[in-house]
């Protein structure tokens, strides 16, 4: 799942939803609200292929949030990300202002963006893997095809 596949203008594509459709999905606005640092955690598993974990990710931002309270510079380099994979709308000082005054929507809109690309959430990057290799292998024919 690339940017690559997916041809879009060169302004790309919108979001699936909006910044402030936080509710359309109340469990990970829930999750969001109590612990960011879960939903950072699988966002940022899942946009960087698995290549980072859940964990280590969601520590680092939960540490750096604690700490500094400026968790939302670190997940706003993730929204880049993102949206750079799927080829989304660019407006770096629009993200940047997004996850400094409301990192918690914003979270919640990727978490939406990746849910409505068919990723499984709560399976991670690995998981989500399995699954797509599992789909795509046709299922075995024995013996000569009869009526």
């Amino acid at each position: 799942m690339s940017s690559s596949s997916k041809p879009y203008d060169a302004e790309g594509q919108p979001w699936s939803t909006g910044l402030c459709d936080c509710f359309t999905d109340v469990k990970s606005c829930c999750i969001t609200i109590w612990c960011p640092c879960i939903t950072f955690g699988r966002i940022s598993e899942i946009v960087d292929k698995g290549t980072s974990s859940c964990i280590a990710n969601g520590a680092i931002f939960a540490l750096i949030h604690h700490l500094t309270l400026c968790a939302c510079l670190y997940s706003c380099l993730y929204r880049t990300k993102l949206k750079q994979e799927f080829g989304l709308r660019e407006n770096r000082c629009h993200d940047c202002l997004a996850h400094t005054f409301c990192l918690y929507c914003a979270l919640c809109q990727e978490y939406r963006e990746l849910k409505s690309r068919g990723f499984d959430m709560e399976r991670g990057w690995e998981g989500n893997a399995r699954q797509q290799k599992e789909l795509a292998m046709a299922p075995k024919v024995e013996g000569d095809m009869r009526r």
